[in-house]
């Protein structure tokens, strides 16, 4: 991933340096595994922990790009070069791809406990947020439409719900990558015993896949990749969210604009949600890394290669992506802009109309049979939306609701009467709420 993505954590996950490095780790703990069960002198793996090194990852690279065609046989070579005779016991009776595969599933495990922590700062954020602005009364939209009144807490409250379901998608992400294989060529432990395995990959933090051929099998990466593309998915849409309330005509939230920050090279009054916007666009990567990943469950007999180009790039960048996606959308949480007047603002200029659903409930009360109670609110709703008056007023002239009875249609503490109960659902604690207040248009309409 390019480094305008990529955060000094994940840059040092998914160097050259740390992957060669997790390889000799492997490599090392195999040979005192075999050295345990006699399949190595024990002097030699005390002296090739000793003394093996990684001692410039350049050169590997160097020497299979010019050489070996082939990483972990360069990477044995340099390796080599610093323990003397004994290299003979590095990589026995290993393929590369005990190596390799069991070196990806740590790193992959290493980038998910990185996404777990900022997903639960971002879910922190939220909650708060969302408890600051429980009481908060804007218009509900659907379709974009203003539909009935809602809580910008609420709203809040929902991303918080699903960026938990979020954190738990990365845990399960991390629990089905967090396996090895040390089981040869075609899996069969023709040349280690399967004691190898279950020691390295203990040491590791891994558990051993009860069956592989010469990988693990990629379906495991592909449910990573999938998990990781629906966090994606709900950061963007997070991110759309608050984009669409940040609209000039709207001015609801906006993201934070720092001193010196500009929004255009030719418009000095912008202020445009570009990190909202970043977020949103890098989903799509995201979703694209998914694909890519089910595209690599096939692979030939025992194995192909056809995964291995694909993964060089899918891993590193989508772990990188969306843990950018998460700092910079938690960043625009925490310095979120709320502007609870422009909401109230906008919950009245449909005059009341948000309210049509309370009104038609009141009618169905009074006994009047649905088909004709929907026309009169319709009727009514229909020519306030063009101009013809006020919504509440026309309701009146039908005579068929008390002015009580319309206060009680225009008052939004019904519709929010149950704000805690969500909350508490949720597990944003409740306690100590007061009582949703009715915006100020309730008594102006009735």
């Amino acid at each position: 991933m390019i480094p305008r993505y990529t955060s000094p954590e994940m840059a040092v996950l998914w160097s050259q340096d740390t992957k060669f490095a997790t390889w000799l780790e492997i490599e090392l703990l195999a040979a005192e595994a075999q050295a345990m069960l006699g399949l190595v002198p024990a002097d030699a793996a005390r002296r090739l922990r000793e003394r093996a090194q990684v001692t410039s990852a350049a050169r590997i690279d160097e020497i299979e790009e010019k050489e070996t065609r082939h990483d972990v046989v360069a990477f044995l070579r340099v390796v080599g070069e610093t323990v003397g005779e004994d290299a003979r016991f590095l990589h026995k009776g290993l393929g590369s791809s005990d190596v390799v595969d069991t070196a990806l599933s740590v790193l992959m495990v290493r980038a998910a406990d990185i996404l777990v922590a900022g997903l639960e700062r971002l879910r922190s954020a939220l909650g708060t947020l969302a408890r600051v602005h429980r009481r908060t009364v804007m218009a509900g939209r659907t379709h974009g439409v203003q539909a009935e009144p809602v809580t910008f807490g609420l709203k809040a409250a929902l991303w918080y719900a699903e960026v938990g379901r979020g954190l738990d998608r990365v845990r399960r992400a991390r629990e089905i990558i967090a396996v090895g294989k040390l089981s040869g060529e075609v899996g069969t432990f023709a040349h280690t015993p399967p004691e190898i395995e279950a020691f390295v990959c203990e040491r590791l933090g891994l558990r051993a896949a009860p069956v592989s051929s010469q990988v693990l099998q990629r379906d495991r990466h592909a449910e990573y990749l999938a998990h990781l593309a629906v966090v994606a998915g709900t950061l963007e849409k997070i991110a759309t969210e608050i984009r669409t309330l940040q609209r000039t005509e709207l001015r609801e939230v906006e993201e934070p604009f720092h001193a010196g920050q500009t929004g255009s090279s030719a418009m000095p009054h912008k202020r445009n949600p570009i990190i909202c916007e970043r977020v949103a666009g890098l989903a799509r990567l995201m979703r694209g890394y998914a694909a890519a990943a089910l595209e690599d469950i096939a692979l030939w007999g025992e194995r192909d290669i056809t995964h291995s180009s694909v993964e060089r790039v899918i891993a590193p960048d989508a772990t990188t992506v969306l843990d950018y996606m998460i700092r910079k959308l938690t960043g625009v949480i925490e310095g979120l802009r709320v502007y609870p007047e422009h909401m109230r603002i906008n919950l009245e200029r449909t005059g009341g109309l948000v309210f049509s659903h309370r009104v038609l409930l009141a009618l169905l009360d009074k006994g009047l049979p649905r088909d004709e109670a929907y026309r009169i609110v319709q009727t009514a709703a229909m020519r306030a939306w063009e101009g013809g008056g006020v919504f509440s007023d026309l309701i009146r002239a039908s005579g068929m609701l008390t002015d009580g009875e319309l206060r009680a249609c225009f008052d939004a503490s019904h519709a929010l009467r149950y704000v805690d109960t969500i909350f508490a659902r949720t597990g944003l604690d409740a306690a100590g709420a007061e009582p949703v207040p009715a915006p100020s248009m309730g008594g102006r309409h009735a």
